[in-house]
C-alpha cells in the first residue's frame, strides 16, 4: 500500500512576535515537506481571542516571508473552524467515547484539594463518566473524552524514540466547554486530521500533549500522524531561551542585518546535522533534510556561529540577491530605499565589499565611501592623515591620475612611484588617499575605491582634500 503524500504544518498562536524557536519549527516542517515533494500548511491557532491580535498574525506572515518559507494554499484560522470542532465533540458523545460532565469548578477544585491532602493523584475523576443519562440534571455541562484507564499509550516518536505513557496518568480532558466552545486540545486534532497532516513536527514541550491528543484520534478511529518532537533551543549557558539571552524574535535578526539565506542555514543547523557540514545552501538543505538528522539534545543559540555563517553567505551571494537583502534590511529598520544611483554604484562596488562582512550593516559601513556625497567630511582619525605634507602629496598625485588608463595595475604603479619619490612606504601615501576618498581610516583598498568611484569622482575628492 503506497504511503500518502507528506503534509506538514506550522501552527503558531498569534499572541506576539515570531519566536526564533517557532521559526525553526516552521523551517523543519517546510524542509521536510519540500524534501519529500509534499505540502507545507499554515494554521493560525487564534482560539485565544483575548490574546490573539491581527498585528501578531501579520508579524508571523512577515517573518515566514522573510525566511522564504512559502506555505501551500490559504492560511487556516483555527477560530473560524469552531463549529467543526464542536461537531466532532458531539460525534464522540453520540458514539460513547465522550460524556457529559456536570461537575462545577468548585467541585473539581474540592476533589483536587482532598486528593492533595490524601496524597493521591490530583487528576480529576468525574463522577459523571459512567452515570445513567436519566440522572443528568438540567444544568450546564462540559463534554469530556473517555480516556482509557488501563494499559499504556505508546508514541513512536521519530526524534525521541518510543515514549510510553501509563493511561492512568491521562485525565478525561474537556473537549467542549460548558459555553459550547471547543478546547485547544480537541481543535488541534480535528484540524490536523481535516488538513490531512501526516507528520506533526513540533517542540518537545508538546510531547505530553501527544498522549492526550491520541485519545481523540483513537476515539474517532482516525490514524495518528507521525510524531517528531524536537528539543527546544537553549541559550549559550544551556538554560531555556529567554530575554536575557538577547534577541528572541525573527524580526530582530532581520533588523540586525543577517541575510535570510544565512538565517535559514543557521536555524537548520540548530538541532539538525548532515555530517560535518556547517555552511550550505537552501537547495542542499532540502536535498539532505530528514528527521533522522535531528538530535535529541537541546540546541544552543550561538551568535558568533551565526555571524560566521552569515559572513560565508554574504561572500558567496550573487550581487543582485545581496542588493535585494539590503533592500529588505533597510525596510525592516525603517530606512529609505536606496536611490537608483546608489544601487548602481553599490553593485559596482560589491566585489570589494563582500569579503569579511558578517552582516549587512558591516557591508554598508564598508560601502560608505561610495554611498556618501562630496564634500567628504573625514572623521577625527582620518583628519589626522590629512596634514600639510599629505595634502601636498595628494596635489602632486592628481595630475598623474588625470590622463592615466584607469586600471588597477596603472593606479598602483602611479601611487607606488609617488611614494618612492618621497622615500615613503606605500602605506604612508595610502592613508591620506583613503582619508580623502572615504573620510575613514578603515575602508576597502584605495585602488578598489578608485576603480569603483571612477576617474572624475576620484579626482574631485582628491582636489577637495588637498585644498
Amino acid at each position: 500500500m503506497s504511503q500518502p503524500p507528506v503534509v506538514t504544518r506550522f501552527a503558531p498562536s498569534p499572541t506576539g512576535f515570531l519566536h526564533i524557536g517557532g521559526a525553526r519549527t516552521a523551517l523543519f516542517n517546510w524542509l521536510f515537506a519540500r524534501a519529500n515533494g509534499g505540502r507545507f500548511l499554515l494554521r493560525i491557532e487564534d482560539t485565544d481571542r483575548a490574546r490573539s491580535t491581527e498585528e501578531a498574525t501579520q508579524a508571523i506572515f512577515a517573518g515566514l516571508d522573510w525566511l522564504g518559507l512559502d506555505h501551500d494554499g490559504e492560511a487556516i484560522s483555527q477560530a473560524a473552524r469552531a463549529d467543526r470542532h464542536a461537531e466532532v465533540a458531539r460525534e464522540m458523545l453520540a458514539a460513547g467515547t465522550a460524556y457529559k460532565c456536570f461537575s462545577t469548578q468548585e467541585e473539581i477544585e474540592s476533589f483536587r484539594e482532598t486528593a492533595r491532602q490524601e496524597g493521591r493523584s490530583t487528576l480529576f475523576e468525574s463522577p459523571w463518566r459512567d452515570a445513567d443519562p436519566a440522572t443528568h440534571p438540567d444544568a450546564p455541562y462540559a463534554l469530556r473524552v473517555k480516556a482509557p484507564r488501563e494499559g499504556e499509550t505508546v508514541i513512536e516518536d521519530k526524534v525521541q524514540g518510543q515514549v510510553r505513557v501509563r493511561n492512568d496518568q491521562l485525565d478525561d480532558m474537556v473537549i467542549l466547554r460548558s459555553d459550547g466552545s471547543p478546547t485547544y486540545m480537541l481543535a488541534v486534532v480535528v484540524d490536523d486530521h481535516d488538513m490531512g497532516v501526516t507528520h506533526v513536527i513540533r517542540g518537545d514541550d508538546h510531547l505530553n500533549n501527544a498522549a492526550r491528543q491520541m485519545t481523540v484520534y483513537q476515539a474517532m478511529g482516525w490514524p495518528a500522524p507521525v510524531w517528531a518532537h524536537i528539543p527546544l533551543i537553549h541559550g549559550a549557558d544551556g538554560k531555556k531561551l529567554s530575554k536575557r539571552h538577547g534577541a528572541l524574535g525573527v524580526e530582530e535578526y532581520r533588523e540586525m542585518g543577517f541575510p535570510s539565506p544565512a538565517m535559514r542555514n543557521y536555524l537548520t543547523r540548530l538541532g539538525w546535522s548532515h555530517g560535518d557540514d556547517e555552511v550550505f545552501t537552501t537547495e542542499q538543505a532540502v536535498e539532505w533534510f530528514s528527521l533522522d538528522g535531528i538530535g535529541k539534545s537541546p540546541a544552543r543559540l550561538d551568535l558568533k556561529k551565526l555571524e560566521s555563517i552569515s559572513g560565508h553567505h554574504i561572500a558567496a551571494m550573487e550581487d543582485a540577491a545581496l542588493l535585494s537583502e539590503i533592500d529588505s534590511f533597510r525596510a525592516a529598520i525603517g530606512a529609505d530605499p536606496l536611490a537608483e544611483a546608489e544601487r548602481e554604484v553599490l553593485g559596482r562596488a560589491m566585489y570589494c565589499l563582500k569579503d569579511r562582512a558578517k552582516t549587512l550593516p558591516q557591508l554598508l559601513e564598508k560601502a560608505h565611501f561610495c554611498l556618501t556625497q562630496r564634500p567628504i567630511e573625514p572623521d577625527e582619525k582620518a583628519s589626522k592623515s590629512l596634514d600639510t605634507v599629505s595634502k601636498g602629496i595628494l596635489s602632486e598625485l592628481t595630475p598623474h591620475l588625470r590622463n592615466a588608463s584607469w586600471s588597477r595595475d596603472t593606479l598602483e604603479g602611479i601611487v607606488a612611484g609617488i611614494a618612492e619619490e618621497h622615500g615613503l612606504g606605500l602605506g604612508k601615501v595610502a592613508q591620506p588617499l583613503r582619508a580623502a576618498l572615504a573620510g575613514r581610516t578603515v575602508s576597502p583598498s584605495v585602488f578598489d575605491m578608485m576603480l569603483v568611484l571612477g576617474r572624475d569622482e576620484t579626482l574631485a575628492r582628491l582636489t577637495d582634500a588637498a585644498a
